[in-house]
């Protein structure tokens, strides 16, 4: 495998290894599950140094495409992996910090993408997902449950409803969106002046989509996921000065 590999242009040398590492990928000669050559065999097979490899296969780690085990064994070594949850999660929620994107960009994303969800959760849920969105609705409606805990809770379900629809992709960009504005929504629920007012009434707007989406309901659960995110993230951009 390492006969097929070719010296790369010394400028910017890690950004040229990665375009190298990311044509094999293309061209279907790299795919996830595989390991790549040793760095004392790739390196000067690129015609690159050690340290400007690594500089690229860390890279490659931060993007959830690789992951690199130190040591000896059978599972030692970089190997191209499909990881795209943690790592689109976090891209995005630095580019929302850095004001990349604004509130009202995320509420609109938040809509489009949970409306498809649910509308397909509804034809397309397993029994055993239906039963974990149902645990997650319970701990939410349980008395003292505290803010922190409901916010995870809040997250996890529509993250599942989501995986649920049966598309992976959408299932990845919800997640992303979603843990992206966790944050600023566990600092509102910090802010409700009555707490056990604010969770009985957010989980009982839980329970409702839970109803509709194993009535198979995707119509109404669309519509009700959309008020939902709306009434709630809608208040968060109201409450934001324009700039931040």
């Amino acid at each position: 495998m390492a006969a097929e590999w070719h010296p790369v242009r010394q400028s910017r040398t890690h950004e040229l290894v990665l375009e190298s590492i990311e044509q094999r990928v293309l061209s279907g000669d790299l795919k996830a599950g595989d390991r790549l050559p040793p760095e004392r065999e790739l390196a000067p097979v690129l015609g690159v140094s050690r340290s400007a490899l690594r500089e690229a296969l860390r890279v490659l780690e931060t993007i959830g495409v690789l992951s690199a085990q130190a040591g000896r064994g059978p599972d030692s070594g970089a190997r191209m992996v499909r990881n795209p949850d943690d790592a689109l999660g976090r891209l995005l929620r630095l580019h929302f910090a850095l004001g990349s994107y604004t509130l009202e960009d995320m509420l609109e994303a938040r809509v489009v993408l949970e409306r498809s969800s649910f509308e397909a959760a509804a034809r397309n849920a397993s029994k055993e997902q239906l039963a974990e969105l149902g645990d997650l609705v319970a701990a939410m409606e349980r008395p003292g449950t505290g803010v922190e805990r409901f916010n995870d809770l809040d997250t996890r379900f529509h993250v599942l409803v989501a995986r649920a629809s049966g598309n992976q992709l959408t299932s990845t960009l919800t997640s992303a969106v979603r843990e992206s504005v966790r944050p600023l929504i566990l600092r509102a629920l910090e802010t409700a002046e009555d707490w056990p007012a604010a969770a009985a009434a957010l989980a009982a707007e839980h329970a409702e989509l839970l109803r509709l989406v194993r009535a198979g309901e995707g119509e109404a659960a669309a519509a009700l996921a959309e008020r939902h995110i709306r009434g709630f993230h809608g208040g968060l951009v109201a409450d934001t000065p324009p700039g931040d």
